[in-house]
């Protein structure tokens, strides 16, 4: 049975990296005290290692370790014996190209399917998702393919922002580039507020945390959903 965390953020405003999370993720990784990380999205350029350490200082709280997936010799070997998976923030592109290009999509998603806790943030987050089209990210490499894990059947839009209404910037929101995917798409679009993460337990999708999430589906009004709401029924 899938037992997924789809999160928005790994840090919110005035918290360290995960520490709203961590009650939560006590018990989800209550199993093992070892969690394989793909670091792959690399924030900032910053080295695989050097994620991998920052990482290991709020798992170092609840009692686990993370151990890199670049750290394997054999990266699908190291999915299929893992006893729980975090996928990171950062860039999608590089996230997605670099799952490509060592050929690990289905076997994350086998891993997933058969039961192994996932969690992802931010970019970890989007390619949860049908395909990347919603991230908010640069496109500054070129994977393959945006088609990505698919364990919900909708897009994922981490850091959703609401308008400002006070803010002087004449650009595009982000409710305008999510109706400018379903100008030319059709999966829905789940825009997830910082602080709020997804609970995915087999069939079961359920909105966690504090604040609502903003539902884009093609030629329909943007909604609204509270805490608790499932999800599952979008297609």
């Amino acid at each position: 049975m899938k037992n997924v965390i789809i999160a928005s953020t790994s840090t919110i405003h005035g918290s360290g990296p995960l520490e709203y999370l961590l009650e939560e993720l006590s018990v989800f990784f209550k199993d093992t005290s070892e969690i394989l990380f793909i670091p792959y999205a690399r924030p900032g350029g910053i080295s695989h290692d050097e994620y991998t350490s920052n990482v290991n200082k709020a798992f170092s709280q609840i009692g686990k370790v993370a151990k890199g997936i670049h750290e394997f010799e054999n990266p699908k070997a190291a999915i299929a014996q893992a006893h729980a998976i975090f996928t990171g923030g950062g860039n999608t592109f590089v996230l997605v190209n670099q799952l490509y290009k060592n050929d690990l999509l289905a076997s994350i998603k086998e891993a997933v399917n058969s039961g192994t806790p996932y969690l992802g943030t931010s970019a970890g987050s989007n390619i949860c998702g049908l395909t990347i089209n919603t991230t908010n990210d640069m496109p500054i490499v070129y994977p393959p393919s945006f088609k990505t894990l698919g364990l919900v059947p909708f897009n994922i839009n981490p850091h959703y922002l609401d308008p400002d209404p006070k803010s002087t910037h004449k650009g595009e929101t982000r409710e305008t580039r999510i109706k400018e995917f379903h100008a030319f798409n059709t999966p829905p679009v789940v825009g997830i507020r910082e602080g709020s993460w997804l609970s995915v337990q087999g069939d079961s999708i359920v909105l966690k945390g504090q604040l609502t999430a903003r539902i884009f589906e093609q030629n329909k009004t943007p909604y609204e959903v509270e805490p608790e709401t499932e999800l599952n029924t979008l297609r």
